[in-house]
């Protein structure tokens, strides 16, 4: 198939709608719970296979639930790497959030720059939003490093904001406007 002209795809990833038979793959990654922890998710309950199978049911084919669309993030080459989502959209305001995880064997491939700058770019200029507000955990120095090269600016930091490990830690916050955003992509 040619992708070439396709909007959802980068220079490395595309992104595509989550589908039930990708339950195989969110639990492996589930299985990695400093990286499911670095994701301000905590210390989760365990899951299954069958359980995922419930929640991608939910999300699959883009469903917007509660105000999130969830899509995964493969190669050219149709391999699953993570997963990307669009949340907290203010549509009064023109905000929204993203979350974004690559699988551990996937990292430092520049997929999660492709991935958030295709996501990036739809919200930006096809949704008409103007901002972008985004948090990652201070232990996180690649996500910070990536909201860095993309063009978010730090605007500040939530003191003691999480729990788990038996610990605290602080959330860092970035925002991109969409004059940002552009100013620093790279199509």
């Amino acid at each position: 198939m040619d992708y070439s002209n396709y909007f959802w795809q980068g220079d490395k990833v595309r992104l595509r709608p989550l589908r039930v038979d990708d339950a195989e793959q969110r639990f492996v990654e589930s299985l990695d719970s400093p990286s499911r922890q670095s994701l301000q998710l905590g210390t989760e309950l365990p899951t299954s296979t069958e359980m995922l199978r419930e929640f991608l049911a939910k999300y699959a084919d883009c469903k917007d639930v509660d105000g999130t669309i969830i899509f995964a993030v493969e190669t050219h080459e149709g391999v699953d790497v993570g997963g990307i989502s669009l949340h907290g959209r203010h549509m009064k305001n023109g905000t929204f959030s993203l979350g974004l995880t690559i699988g551990r064997p996937h990292r430092m491939k520049g997929y999660a720059e492709d991935a958030a700058r295709i996501l990036l770019r739809y919200c930006f200029h096809e949704q008409r939003y103007q901002k972008c507000n985004s948090a990652c955990i201070h232990t996180n120095e690649a996500s910070i490093k990536l909201h860095e090269k993309l063009g978010f600016l730090g605007e500040g930091r939530r003191r003691r904001h999480l729990f788990f490990n038996g610990q605290y830690y602080d959330s860092v916050l970035f925002g991109l406007t969409r004059e940002e955003f552009d100013e620093n992509d790279s199509r």
